[in-house]
């Protein structure tokens, strides 16, 4: 059964229709769709596709904002101490021009990584025997717990990967014109705005 069955509104965006198949089955879905991505399936790109490319984008964001930030508190890794600037965007060129061959690395690592997962993602498109972003990767046991408190937490991983998107967004972007760290450039606003 799905939340918006009788609904013809999104609830998103009221003004709009509800898009059919965001029909609240998925976690974290409010019918947000007003560019009508979710209709597209002639180009190899569907519904499954999309939350699967969301999911990977939001856990990988949620990663950045919390590595951009401590490095910035912490200081660089062991091994990464040419990395003097409080600015990730600023530290990964220093790190750049001391070792390329951690950045290589890393790229080879993602490389791996996104190889391993479009497979995953592929087979779990064709037999529908894998929801999107699952990889039976549970080592605390939360799916063997209540079902409900599952579908919550489902609900806040995604919640939560939407808003560390838009936060690494702005944390690069503010670094890259800024050449200062966030915590760094939040102080200084502060610093200059209070009353």
């Amino acid at each position: 059964m799905s939340l918006y069955s009788d609904a013809a509104k999104s609830p998103s965006l009221p003004f709009l229709s509800r898009p059919p198949l965001l029909d609240g089955s998925m976690a974290g879905d409010v019918g947000f769709d007003p560019l009508g991505l979710s209709m597209i399936d002639d180009v190899g790109i569907d519904l499954y596709w999309l939350r699967e490319a969301e999911i990977k984008h939001a856990r990988v964001a949620m990663l950045a904002v919390a590595g951009i930030l401590q490095v910035e508190v912490f200081g660089p890794a062991p091994g990464c101490e040419m990395a003097t600037s409080k600015s990730q965007m600023d530290a990964f060129w220093q790190i750049w021009n001391a070792h390329p061959q951690y950045i290589a690395f890393g790229l080879v690592m993602v490389t791996i990584i996104e190889w391993i997962s479009g497979v995953a993602a592929t087979k779990g498109r064709e037999t529908g025997d894998r929801a999107p972003g699952d990889f039976y990767l549970d080592p605390l046991g939360f799916r063997k717990g209540d079902p409900d408190a599952f579908k919550r937490l489902q609900v806040q991983e995604i919640k939560n990967g939407r808003l560390a998107m838009w936060a690494a967004a702005g944390l690069i972007l503010q670094g890259c014109t800024t050449h200062q760290g966030g915590i760094e450039a939040l102080m200084s606003s502060i610093e200059k705005n209070s009353f």
